[in-house]
């Protein structure tokens, strides 16, 4: 086969662009909404719901934890259903919490606390955020570190326990 000269390689090129840019659009169809029956339908006209929150886990920058509580939040507005929930911060992910100038010195940085306007908003839809004080000990953080509306519980653990005897359903995301 006979290697194509300069001048035939551009003309050839130069067509198919030009063929290409005619070509009219395909439209793409969406796909179809498949269908879902619901099997289990899910009513609660009450819910006691504890998240234990002792690490950090992530859906992209977005916590796991508050993210679910706000969801879950919000459904249990939706369906009607009278609800209780308790976020339970202790251990690696007790930072989240913190004001923004705690934050900065605890996570080197100074951005401030991203997850502020998530726990805020939490505590206005009616949860209760609480931090553990054996992670502040551990930390050398007192109660001024902590963002406005976050109550202190005597140990994370014990209070985990004491909710679920309660009758809160524990959650860990």
């Amino acid at each position: 086969m006979k290697p194509m000269s300069h001048f035939a390689r551009k003309l050839f090129l130069s067509t198919l662009m030009a063929s290409a840019i005619s070509m009219p659009a395909i439209a793409e169809q969406p796909a179809p909404a498949p269908q879902i029956r619901i099997d289990v339908p899910v009513a609660l006209k009450q819910a006691k719901v504890v998240f234990n929150l002792d690490h950090a886990a992530f859906s992209g920058d977005t916590p796991v934890g508050l993210k679910h509580m706000n969801l879950m939040l919000e459904r249990f507005k939706q369906a009607g259903t009278e609800s209780s929930l308790v976020a339970v911060f202790h251990g690696d992910a007790g930072y989240m919490l913190l004001n923004d100038e705690a934050y900065n010195a605890a996570r080197k940085t100074s951005t401030g606390n991203p997850y502020k306007g998530m726990v805020e908003d939490l505590i206005k839809q009616g949860a209760q955020i609480e931090e553990c004080v054996v992670t502040m000990k551990a930390n050398k953080w007192g109660n001024e570190n902590l963002l406005p509306g976050v109550k202190v519980n005597s140990g994370a653990l014990g209070r985990i326990v004491q909710l679920v005897q309660e009758g809160y359903v524990m959650i860990q995301p």
